[in-house]
């Protein structure tokens, strides 16, 4: 065999195609983790103020307490819908999240969810 054909690897030009595709995955990551982990902090305010009061007020504020603890900001007690089906309490939420990417280029997340 000759020494060409034995050879096996990555060039430098894969390597940069490679390394610049994982770290724009990376920084997009390090930007959309905060707001998942927001979203699943709201889902569990909204669990926790439904089941612990039973006014439409009482559930505000129970939601706004635990915002503020949870470090809630994309939405607070007043945007929160609250509806009663077959006499038990049901908070429904939603609200979107823009991220800008680079340039006019936006993603744009939109989360909802109902108490459980």
């Amino acid at each position: 065999m000759s020494h060409a054909q034995r050879q096996r690897g990555i060039t430098l030009i894969g390597l940069l195609f490679w390394g610049t595709i994982v770290a724009m995955l990376v920084i997009l990551g390090m930007q959309v983790v905060p707001d998942w982990q927001e979203a699943m902090s709201v889902q569990h305010a909204v669990d926790v103020a439904a089941k612990s009061a039973q006014t439409v007020g009482g559930i505000r504020t129970k939601f706004d307490k635990m915002a503020e603890v949870d470090y809630i900001n994309s939405i607070s007690g007043k945007d929160l819908s609250i509806t009663k089906v077959n006499g038990s309490v049901v908070v429904s939420y939603a609200y979107s999240k823009e991220i800008h990417l680079v340039g006019p280029a936006y993603l744009l997340l939109k989360f909802s969810g109902k108490s459980h």
